[in-house]
């Protein structure tokens, strides 16, 4: 059974300057695990264990942007921050430039050698999904073409249900199209714009947005996959761990039907 974690993005930095505090919350909303950016920079690996082992948390992965998978340098430092937490899953966002099929072509040679890299490592690339690859190049959608020209067993896919949906594809067929590739996905749900692709205009507690969820939960967990992570880039009028709290339960309906 996948577990359950979160991506901190919805507490807005705030692990930045209580890492401890907001760690408390999130294992006290039910949580087990947490998906962040390298916290060694802040503090050292030592530190950041310590603060983990006292909540009870895992580290489920590590989201980057583009450059810091460009950068053997950076590439490197984010794995052994991973590693050395334990975790396994390493997260791309972005490509070289999403407005040319050359900028993707460009970045799938990247990824198949930060994938590499990670594999070397005993870790697991991911490239994760925003609106924007859902463009299409000719005929072919950014993201097919992504996945085409990246190597399967290096380059998996951190599929992110909203984002899909957003795009204009259907995200529990999205699902199943990749169902090889994806051992790792963020639940979330909202509003937007319809297009090719469309717009987000608001984030929501899961549940309470536009993605039909129920059938796209369905689909990631036929994939047996490792994680579900609920995320939230905004939490509005709401404490965030009050949003969390209420995306876990829905999240926990979904799952106990």
């Amino acid at each position: 059974m996948a577990k359950l974690g979160m991506q901190l993005i919805v507490y807005r930095g705030r692990e930045r300057e209580d890492l401890a505090g907001v760690l408390k919350a999130v294992a006290g909303a039910g949580y087990e695990g947490v998906e962040t950016g390298n916290l060694s920079a802040l503090m050292p690996l030592d530190q950041v264990k310590a603060i983990f082992q006292e909540t009870g948390l895992a580290l489920s992965g590590v989201h980057c942007g583009y450059g810091d998978f460009k950068d053997p340098v950076k590439l490197d430092a984010n794995l052994k921050f991973l590693t050395g937490m334990g975790g396994r899953y390493l997260m791309c966002s972005g490509v070289e430039n999403a407005d040319t099929r050359e900028g993707y072509e460009a970045s799938a040679e990247v990824f198949n050698r930060a994938g590499r890299v990670a594999r070397d490592a005993g870790a697991v690339f991911c490239y994760h999904n925003h609106n924007w690859e859902f463009k299409k190049f000719g005929d072919t959608l950014a993201i097919d073409l992504l996945a085409q020209q990246t190597d399967p067993e290096l380059v998996k896919l951190n599929i992110d249900l909203f984002w899909v949906a957003v795009g204009g594809e259907d995200p529990a067929a999205f699902v199943r199209r990749y169902a090889g590739r994806c051992p790792y996905f963020h639940v979330k749900d909202g509003e937007w714009e319809p297009g090719s692709p469309g717009k987000a205009t608001k984030f929501c507690e899961l549940g309470r947005g536009k993605v039909d969820l129920p059938k796209a939960v369905d689909a990631a967990l036929a994939t047996n996959p490792a994680w579900l992570i609920y995320e939230q880039d905004t939490a509005y009028d709401k404490d965030p761990t009050q949003a969390a709290t209420e995306s876990l339960q829905y999240l926990k309906s979904i799952l106990s039907r």
